[in-house]
C-alpha cells in the first residue's frame, strides 16, 4: 500500500464530528462499574450484587468443606452416630406411645 493511501495524521482530527465526546467516555457509568467491581460498593456505599452473590457463594462453600471434614474425623462420625441412635430411640418411643393410647 502506497504512502498516500495510507489515512494521513489529518483524518483522525476530521473524524472528531461530536465535540466533548471523550468528556461522555469519562462520564459513562461503565467507568463508575469499574470502581464497583474493584471495592464492591457503590459510591453510597451499597454493595454491588456480584459482591453480595460472592460472599454467599464463599460462605456456602466454606460451610460445606467444613461439614465435609467435620464428618471425616472420628469426632464427627460419632457425633452422626449419635444423633442416629437418638433418632432411633425417639421413634421407638413415640411408637411405644401411639401403642398405649390405642389400647385405651
Amino acid at each position: 500500500m502506497p504512502d498516500d493511501q495510507q489515512p494521513s495524521e489529518v483524518d483522525p482530527i476530521d473524524a472528531e464530528v461530536v465535540p466533548g465526546e471523550p468528556a461522555l467516555v469519562e462520564s459513562a457509568p461503565e467507568s463508575h462499574q469499574s470502581g464497583h467491581t474493584e471495592t464492591g460498593y457503590t459510591e453510597a456505599g451499597v454493595p454491588t450484587f456480584d459482591a453480595v452473590r460472592e460472599k454467599i457463594e464463599n460462605r456456602y462453600g466454606t460451610a460445606l468443606g467444613a461439614t465435609e471434614l467435620a464428618e471425616q474425623t472420628p469426632e464427627g462420625r460419632s457425633v452422626a452416630e449419635q444423633y442416629e441412635a437418638r433418632q432411633q430411640a425417639a421413634a421407638e418411643k413415640l411408637k411405644q406411645i401411639r401403642e398405649s393410647m390405642n389400647r385405651d
